[in-house]
């Protein structure tokens, strides 16, 4: 059982008011990737190593510089897990022979995209978790190929159109339960989380960084260019992600799914959908009632099927 603690993170003004992570980089402007990376790098710390799989945030590290306050490697998209089990191991046979002591030890950061995690990388992520690998697994997910043009990945909704998924219904597939992958490989723990809600998304990675064994945060990460809206819109976006439904606030710890935000009174999908130009063939030439309810019927099943 892990241990429960009372959270240091009780509201707004208990997190950090300054960034770990350096300024000026060549992200997007908003990144809702980045905006849920700031607040994690926080509380991670600089005592860490960040095992970064080709996508977007490669874009942060421009050779010889990164942002991090501490290590950074890159690896090819679907090799993370495997480099961070050679950085662990590394790590660990350092401190068996004391050649660098336990107080230096580092956190191991996998940092990958929704195309890494939900399909090029999962083979290697599942055989780290099979081999109890302690790391923490970090997802930005854009719901596509971000870093390329936003091709549709495992990650993408249905009905949202991308770069490959243009014709008058959108993508026709499903996103991925990748949350539910994880958890059936009963790791130590699981959490989705939303940059525009940052208390919840500290307390998680708070309560990530005590534990040992495979840990994954899957941060859904509004995408300027990708999902077609202003940037200025992020923040308003992953909000109604939660208070729609589309995005469920929730953890698995100790064989258990805990929600850990509840839209009471859920807002429709549609005022969520309305944001986003991926959406709008939804709305216009003319309104598609059958697909929009198709969205919401799905969201309404979820949470009619869960026990609150």
């Amino acid at each position: 059982m892990a241990e429960q603690t009372v959270s240091i993170y009780r509201s707004m003004k208990d997190l950090p008011s300054t960034h770990l992570l350096g300024t000026g980089t060549p992200m997007c402007s908003g990144c809702g990737g980045l905006e849920a990376l700031n607040q994690l790098y926080d509380i991670i710390g600089n005592k860490s190593v960040f095992v970064n799989a080709a996508g977007c945030m490669t874009l942060l590290s421009v050779y010889p510089f990164t942002p991090f306050r501490g290590s950074w490697l890159y690896t090819a998209m679907a090799s993370a897990p495997a480099g961070a089990q050679g950085v662990r191991d590394a790590l660990d046979i350092l401190i068996q022979k004391q050649r660098m002591s336990a107080d230096e030890d580092m956190q191991v950061v996998v940092l990958t995209g929704d195309g890494a995690a939900y399909g090029m990388g999962l083979s290697a992520t599942s055989g780290a978790m099979e081999r109890n690998l302690d790391f923490l697994y970090i997802c930005y997910d854009n719901e596509g190929y971000g870093n390329t043009g936003q091709q549709f990945s495992a990650a993408t909704p249905h009905g949202a159109k991308t770069a490959t998924s243009k014709g008058p219904r959108g993508y026709p597939g499903f996103k991925k339960d990748l949350f539910a992958i994880w958890a059936a490989h009963n790791p130590a723990y699981v959490a989705t989380v939303e940059g525009a809600e940052p208390v919840d998304l500290a307390r998680k990675i708070e309560k990530a960084m005590t534990m040992k064994g495979p840990r994954l945060l899957i941060a859904l990460s509004p995408c300027p260019p990708g999902w077609d809206y202003d940037p200025k819109e992020t923040v308003n976006v992953g909000k109604l992600a939660v208070k729609t439904g589309v995005w469920p606030l929730k953890e698995y710890i100790d064989g258990r799914v805990v929600h850990t935000k509840i839209p009471r009174e859920r807002k429709p999908v549609e005022e969520y959908l309305k944001l986003q130009g991926r959406y709008k063939h939804l709305f216009e030439p003319q309104r598609n009632e059958k697909l929009i309810n198709e969205i919401q019927d799905k969201v309404d099943r979820y949470w009619d099927s869960i026990d609150l």
